[in-house]
């Protein structure tokens, strides 16, 4: 029992010298009132007030300070934490879509391809509606002319069926300007992610 104490005194003497050795691996990094970055194993005097991050000896963040929050109120803090992080995640969503969207595409000519492609099957169901309508429309003429009178609600229901088709119509053209919007923004996305290379 003796043998033991000098034993854990001893590696707790280790433990306390080693401290430095690990703080010293840590370094601070901020941006200071005049808009440039400072780096220091203490808060750069350029940064005082400022917020500033603490970095592992690779350099990655391992925790924030923002003196402007730490004073104020736990509900004011805890949305600024949040803030932050919604900030990272879409930071995150954003570097995901660009690599997604180099790994689809070898060049602007490719975005056009599949935008025809993609195209194709609402225009061909557009050219059916619209021919249904003009068919649907035929109809009318000819129940309105008719002598005798045909039944009104034969009337009605081929007014009814041409609406319901006007609709259809709407809801594909839309479908045909959001598909085109997305690869107008896919297109615009992938020259200024490969511009200089």
């Amino acid at each position: 029992m003796r043998r033991c104490i000098p034993f854990t005194g001893a590696l707790a003497a280790l433990a306390f010298a080693a401290m430095p050795l690990a703080a010293q691996a840590q370094s601070i990094r901020c941006v200071g009132k005049d808009g440039k970055k400072y780096y220091g194993q203490i808060v750069p005097r350029a940064c005082i007030g400022q917020p500033y991050e603490q970095l592992n000896k690779q350099g990655l963040v391992i925790k924030r300070f923002d003196p402007t929050v730490d004073n104020e109120d736990p509900a004011t803090k805890a949305a600024a934490e949040e803030k932050q992080r919604e900030r990272e995640a879409a930071a995150k969503e954003e570097a995901r879509r660009s690599r997604a969207l180099l790994a689809t595409y070898t060049s602007e000519k490719d975005i056009d391809a599949a935008r025809l492609r993609a195209l194709t099957e609402p225009q061909r169901q557009i050219a059916d509606i619209e021919a249904n309508i003009a068919q649907r429309e035929k109809r009318l003429a000819e129940l309105t002319t008719r002598k005798p009178a045909p039944n009104p609600s034969e009337i009605e229901t081929t007014r009814s069926g041409i609406a319901a088709q006007q609709e259809l119509l709407a809801a594909k053209k839309q479908v045909i300007e959001a598909i085109k919007a997305r690869y107008d923004e896919d297109k615009k996305r992938y020259q200024q992610l490969t511009r200089g290379r």
